[in-house]
């Protein structure tokens, strides 16, 4: 999944200086930020809009608050609504003012009389096990033009595609890489999610519900449900 948010070697150009690491818990009781779940790579939220020019208006105004607190947050623009994420490492990690942009961002969807959507929040990776002493990363970096980031994961420079994560295949059998996809929802979607695939003639394969759950489609194909970066709640180091 994610890479862990404890990496410091992971730290970006984007965090604020002398911030430290905010976790899921502590952003989720900051004030204002109720439309906002903490996914893979950063804070999220979904706010529905009636056209493309609505929206338009909202990424302005989004724009404005961004300049006033000096933290431009990721926006995706479609005539159906606006998804923002805001983060302050490459690796997702959040600082308060993540928090702080967020309540502002909030404010002005309330302002504009839009309405946060959480339900509509994903993120999607994928995860490639490789056998030991075989590095697959090369290889994937280069057909997707990806960046490496840490030592386990690669992601899209423009934070558009699905994020990769490499790990050690268990057991490891020599030419017989596998891949299995990650998604990451609210927590109070995961549960939701995990029915409905079930529903669909899935099964699960392995659970620490109510964090993530392993799902195996009919055929055997593995999707990991992630609603963990929702809770998270530990020290930096831990």
């Amino acid at each position: 999944m994610a890479i862990d948010p404890s990496n410091e070697e992971n730290e970006a150009d984007a965090a604020p200086p002398g911030s430290s690491r905010m976790t899921a818990k502590a952003f989720h009781d900051s004030p204002g930020v109720e439309d906002w779940r903490v996914l893979f790579w950063g804070a999220h939220a979904f706010y529905l809009t009636a056209s493309f020019a609505e929206a338009a208006r909202f990424v302005t105004a989004i724009a404005d608050v961004a300049a006033s607190v000096g933290h431009d947050p990721d926006v995706d623009v479609r005539p159906e609504g606006v998804t923002v994420r805001t983060f302050s490492r490459s690796d997702g990690a959040l600082s308060g003012v993540d928090a702080e942009l967020a309540a502002l961002v909030s404010a002005q969807a309330a302002e504009l009389g839009l309405r946060a959507d959480p339900s509509q929040l994903k993120v999607v990776g994928i995860a490639v096990a490789q056998h030991e002493g075989v590095d697959t990363r090369p290889f994937w970096t280069a057909a997707l033009g990806y960046d490496d980031l840490g030592d386990e994961d690669a992601i899209d420079p423009q934070r558009r595609g699905p994020h990769l994560w490499f790990h050690a295949l268990d057991p490891s059998v020599p030419g017989r890489g596998r891949t299995h996809i990650d998604v990451s929802v609210p927590r109070e979607v995961a549960e939701q999610r995990v029915e409905a695939a079930l529903a669909a003639g899935g099964r699960v394969a392995r659970s620490n519900a109510p964090h993530w759950w392993t799902l195996a489609s009919p055929d055997n194909h593995g999707v990991d449900i992630a609603a963990w970066p929702d809770f998270e709640d530990h020290d930096e180091g831990d």
